[in-house]
Order: C-alpha cells, then structure tokens, then sequence
C-alpha cells in the first residue's frame, strides 16, 4: 500500500518538473534577446575589429562596465589608426603609457549624452521641441571640477563658475557640472547659416570637410553605426577635451597682457558653502571651495561652458566668441588710446576696462565669413580683417577664438564721445551725454560736431552731481533757487543737446549758423560759439582747441552754450531797438496787439518746448502791407476788426513747429499759426539753398530774406529779416 502511494507521489512530481521544464523553456523563447539585435556600444566596438586600442582607453578609464550595459550613448569613436597617430603626436609610444586620467578625458569627451545619428545631430532640442539644422555643439560627458591652483600666492581649491553672473549673485549652480561641448560640422548645419566649407577649413586648414559631417578637426569614416545602448560614429582623430575661452588664454603668453586685464580687474575667486560641501562628500576633505567669478559687467564669463542658459540647451546652437590681441597690439593702443589723459591702468574708471573688453567679446558665434555682419553689444561687426588681422584662430569647448595683431577699436572710445569719456577733466560731461546720447554718439556711421566743456565750466555754471543720492544738481552762480533730480537734469539736458551737431563739420573760423540735435540753432563766428542763452547775457564761448575723432570733430569750449530764459518776444524786442532797426515797425505791430504779452515778450500760439521761425518784414515790407490792405495804417488800432487783421498778419509770418535756416536743408511746404475761417491751416513754400532762403506764400508771391540781417537766435526759434510780406487769405 506505502509502495504504491509512493509511486504514484512520484509521478506528481515527475508530472509537475515536465511542466515547469516546458514552461520555462517557452519564457526563455519568448523573451530571448533577438539573433539581429545590436550589442551594447562596448561590445559592437569589439566586433568592428578596429577599435582595440580605443577599447583598451576605455577599459583604463574605467567605463568598460558603462558600455556595456544598457544607457542613450553618442559616442565618437577614434579608429585604431587614429590613436596611432595620437600615440606618436603624444609621444607616448604605444597605449601602454596611456595613463588613466588621460584615458578618461579621451572616453568621457567622446560621448554624449543621448543617442543621436547624423541626421539629427544637427537639430537644436529646444524647449519647443527640434529645431532642423539650428546646432553645431552637444554636451558630454566630461568637466573639469575642482582644482587645486595658485591664488595670490595660496593654493585654493577652485572652481569654475557656470553661469554668466549678469546679475551679479547668480554665478554658479551646484548641481551643474559645467559640462564641456563638443563642436562638429555638418552641411546642414553650414548651409541653414549662410556658412560654407571655407568657414570650417578656416579653423582645420587640413582636414577634408568633403564628406559633409566633421567633428571638431576629425572626418568621421563611419556614421550611424547602432548599438543597444546608442549610436556609434567612426572618427579619424583621438579628440582630446578641447579648452574653454579662459582656460585656452591662460596657456597662450602672446595674449598675457590681455588676460591681466581679465585677471586683476575682472576676476575674484568666491568661497560657496554648495560647492564646498559637494567636494567634502566626494573627496573627505574639509577645506573651503572657491569659485573663479567673473565681474558681471561683462557680456559673458569666459570660463562658463554653459551659453546663456535661456534655454537648458541653447549651448547646442550658440557659443561666445573671444577676439584677443596681442600683447603689442594690446600695449600700442592702451599707450596712445586708453591712457592718454591716465598714467596707470589702475586709475581707469572700470567703466572704461568693460567697454574695452565686452567690445571684444561677443555673446554669439563670430564665423569667419561673418565678421562684417555679427555685430556686438556696441552695435559694430568685427573690426579685423581674417586673412591679415588674424594670428590665431581656435574652436574651443564655448566658444570661438579669434587672436588679433590689433585691437577692435570701439566706438565709445574712436567716436567723438571718446574724446571726453577718456578725459578725466570732462567726467560730467560724460555722464551727462551717457545718459542721453551716447547710443547716437558712438555710431560710426553718422558724423557729428561735438563741442566739449570741461567740469570745471559746467561746476561754474552751477551744475554738479551728487553720487551719494545718484542725481543732478543746479544751484544758480548768480542766486536763485537750487534745483535737483529731474528739474536739474532737464535744465542740463537742453543745454546739452545745444552742444551736439548732427552731420555737420563747420569751420568756426568763418561765419555762420548750425542746427544742434533736438532743433535748437547756434552761431559761430571767427572760433566764437554762442546760443540765444549766450546772446541774453553778453557772452560768447571761445573754441579753445580742436580734436578729430571717427566719426566727426570735437572742440573744446571755454564757456558753456547756455539755454535762454526769454521769450521771442523780448529777443524781437531788442533788434527792434537798435537805431534805424528793420525789425521796427513788425514789432511795433506785435508790441500792441492782442496775441502779445508785453511783460514776458509770449507770443499767443507759441507753446514752450516746440521750434518756430519768425519771418518778419521790415519796415519798407511793412509800408506796402499797409497800403495793399493787409495791415491798419496805425500800430495800434482801436477797432475789432483792424485788431484782427493785425493777429493774422503776424501769425501768418510764424511758422509753426518749425525752424528753418538758409542752409539747403529743409525746404517745401510749411505750416504757419494762422488759421483760414473753416479751421484749416495755411502755409508757405520755402526754396532753400546755401546762402539763400525764398519764401512764396498762398497767393503765390515771393519774397527772399535779407541775408545780412536774418539768422537771429531766440528761444526755439530763429527770426529772420524778409525783404517783402506774406499775402494771405482766411476765406
């Protein structure tokens, strides 16, 4: 009984072995790896054949393990003859002196992270997804970390920020790895930035670029091979981690004087409590990390290899680009340019060291073919010629490098707003026209005059700056009431832009009248200079020297071209009073008529803030006016309607909103103050040349200005002398 229950347990048992045998044999078919299924990178590396000492760097490096599990690889893969070529290059004979640090930067700069081939390689992952042909970069899997250097004569550990500290707290990021970008080139690439082949060669004078898709100086032999873990591309050359901006400067000593500037004034080194305890947890060491902080007056850090970080990967499309001249270059111009009115670089205002600098640091790739057209933050392409200019040229891990026989000669110091923000002497002046013209000054397409006073000449006229309460102060030399804050600066302003001429460069030598920026007139006569200001209170500026700049000229004034503080009507006044004065009868008119204030000379119609042109007739003008009907044969008239016609006949010799002088430059229609009876306005035409001025009005006469007697300054206004009247008609 006992030997057949046993049998029969026995035969469960076999029954219940059969079926788990069956069964999971059936799971291993089911979800056995698939005969044509790529292996993992490492593995399909060592089936090529050709990739045993690259193997060998990856074994070394210690990466073995990562290859050859699952994980989203590009990797660039030097050949067997390539580390050939290396190992004699290195010197170091054979991969048997390939030590593992070494190993480690070939396999880590090698890979990047994500699987990408060709084909896509070239599209920039952007936060709204691809866009086709926008990158040229990736990011690997490499970075420098912590390093231990020489600071001022202490060794600090330190490490690079990687961030572009514009707003001066946000410099480093602990969870950032400061990762460095790997350059590669492809048609698609060149083509959808207007660049060509020549633009790459420009860089890897001798490498073929024939095949369309480089990696840095490296052809890629095969591209687009598959494997479990990502995707393999073949390439001719070990490609060792390429420098960033900063650390590639500090190797070259043809630019040491140039990163001195970089150095001394634009670094300092920052201990961050992130940083420092990150560096404890990996390496057991207790001492304080240092981060290398550029000073957030410039455009970018150079040892940043993140761009601007807009986007988590706008480093895959865009890089910095750095023109660095020579020590010589570097030495000639900050003799004859920078410290002229300075003896030591220390006593620049380091306002002047980041224009200096950022004018030669771009925030965006300078392609060789591009240099005319990539503008920077001043406005100007690249001021360098890349077949003569250019000593030395570099894509590096952020960005392009460009080492220059000269410098690029900015605007803000070669423009006629040079002249005083590298003067010491013209400090307010220059904060002054900072505020207000400085984007039009340094425009080296356009031409100006400038004229210059000094601090001392501005401190004169009552004008100072409080840099405690940051803002403009006036207190009148002669008494009065102080002003500060916008009520100064308003004052200042004027007067500011009385100094400033656009696109003329007159011989102060002669005789003559000039238009200054916002559409005030000034005079010149034999190197004097005066405004309508200056004519109130009897003085003239003399031009105390003369300085030609880029864009224009510059002269230095003794005195200040001051704004006027009266009416039109007080200035018709006084040419009225003169003996046998041509002004006299018009003003005799004005003087008694109903759109006249007598005690501040306001003229009804005239508003404050706007330019106007006074074209008066003189007194034979006048006369025949009066008989023709145009004006009551008194002065001062009793009756409405005679009152009337007098206010017409004065308004329609004021043109409104505008100034206009016999230069040859403004003509044709203009509209006056007179109003016809439906509402609409009137106007005269005006031919004007050099040296010659006609007036036709409504009717269709004409009559010309009495040259010798017109040009008269005012208050936003000119008068002038005509030689007949104007006819008119309300209906």
């Amino acid at each position: 009984m006992i030997l057949i229950k046993f049998k029969k347990l026995a035969s469960v048992f076999l029954l219940l072995f059969l079926l788990i045998g069956c069964e999971k044999k059936e799971f291993e078919e089911f979800y056995e790896r698939p005969a044509g299924l790529a292996q993992p990178i490492y593995q399909e590396l060592e089936a090529k054949g050709n990739f045993a000492l690259f193997l060998t760097c990856i074994e070394k490096a210690g990466y073995k393990d990562v290859l050859s599990k699952a994980g989203y690889w590009t990797i660039f893969a030097p050949n067997d003859e390539a580390f050939k070529k290396y190992f004699t290059q290195a010197g170091t004979g054979s991969v048997d002196g390939l030590d593992a640090q070494t190993a480690q930067k070939i396999v880590k700069y090698s890979l990047v992270y994500n699987a990408f081939k060709a084909d896509r390689l070239g599209d920039y992952q952007s936060n709204l997804g691809w866009m086709p042909s926008m990158a040229f970069k990736r990011r690997t899997a490499y970075y420098e970390g912590v390093q231990e250097i020489n600071v001022n004569g202490e060794k600090r550990l330190v490490i690079a920020s990687n961030r572009n500290n514009r707003q001066g707290t946000d410099y480093y990021n602990v969870n950032d790895n400061n990762n460095k970008y790997i350059p590669y080139f492809l048609n698609e690439f060149l083509t959808a930035k207007g660049l060509s082949e020549a633009d790459y060669n420009y860089f890897y004078p001798n490498v073929n670029f024939s095949a369309g898709f480089n990696i840095a100086g490296a052809e890629v032999i095969s591209a687009d091979m598959v494997a479990q873990n990502g995707i393999i591309h073949e390439v001719s050359q070990v490609l060792l981690p390429l420098p960033n901006i900063d650390e590639y400067l500090a190797t070259e000593d043809k630019y040491s004087n140039f990163k001195a500037l970089f150095d001394k004034y634009m670094v300092s080194y920052v201990v961050n409590a992130a940083a420092t305890d990150k560096n404890n947890q990996i390496t057991g060491t207790s001492r304080d990390v240092f981060v290398k902080v550029f000073d957030q007056g410039l455009i970018y850090s150079p040892n940043n290899e993140n761009y601007l970080k807009f986007e988590d990967n706008d480093g895959q499309r865009e890089s910095y680009t750095l023109f660095a001249p020579t020590n010589d270059a570097l030495q000639n111009y900050l003799n004859n340019t920078l410290l002229e009115n300075y003896k030591t670089l220390d006593a620049l205002p380091k306002e002047i060291l980041y224009d200096f600098l950022n004018a030669h640091m771009w925030n965006t790739s300078v392609w060789p073919t591009k240099f005319t057209n990539t503008q920077n933050s001043f406005g100007q392409g690249a001021l360098f010629d890349p077949l003569t200019n250019v000593v030395d040229k570099k894509v590096l891990s952020n960005g392009l490098f460009y080492g220059t026989n000269k410098v690029q000669e900015a605007n803000v110091f070669s423009s006629v707003f040079g002249k005083t923000y590298l003067d010491p002497n013209y400090s307010l002046m220059t904060r002054a026209l900072s505020t207000a013209l400085k984007p039009v000054l340094i425009n080296s397409n356009l031409n100006f005059t400038l004229f210059l006073v000094s601090d001392e000449v501005l401190n004169a006229a009552g004008f100072s700056y409080d840099l405690n309460a940051n803002t403009w102060r006036h207190t009148p030399p002669n008494g009065g009431a102080s002003t500060s804050g916008s009520t100064a600066w308003s004052k200042l302003n004027r007067i500011l832009n009385t100094h400033v001429v656009f696109g003329d460069n007159p011989d102060l030598a002669g005789n003559g009248i000039i238009e200054t920026y916002e559409g005030e007139y000034i005079r010149f006569e034999q190197n004097k200079v005066y405004s309508a200001g200056n004519l109130e209170i009897k003085t003239m500026a003399n031009v105390a020297s003369k300085r030609t700049a880029a864009n224009g000229t510059v002269y230095y004034l003794d005195k200040l071209l001051v704004e006027p503080q009266q009416n039109v009507g007080l200035h018709l006044s006084e040419l009225s009073k003169t003996t046998g004065s041509s002004f006299k009868k018009f003003f005799d008119y004005l003087n008694n008529s109903a759109i006249y204030t007598k005690a501040t000379g306001a003229i009804l119609g005239i508003t404050a803030g706007a330019n106007y042109t006074l074209l008066v007739p003189d007194n034979a003008a006048i006369d025949a006016a009066i008989a023709q009907g145009y004006l009551p044969a008194s002065n001062n008239p009793s009756a409405t309607e005679d009152k009337e016609k007098v206010a017409n006949f004065i308004r329609y010799h004021i043109l409104d909103k505008a100034t206009v002088v016999p230069d040859g430059k403004k003509d044709g229609g203009f509209v006056t103050l007179l109003q016809k009876e439906n509402g609409e306005s009137t106007t005269v035409t005006i031919t004007n040349m050099p040296g010659d001025l006609t007036v036709k009005d409504m009717l269709g006469n004409s009559t010309k200005l009495n040259m010798a007697k017109s040009n008269n300054l005012s208050n936003r206004t000119v008068i002038h002398l005509l030689n007949g009247f104007l006819r008119f008609n309300i209906k």
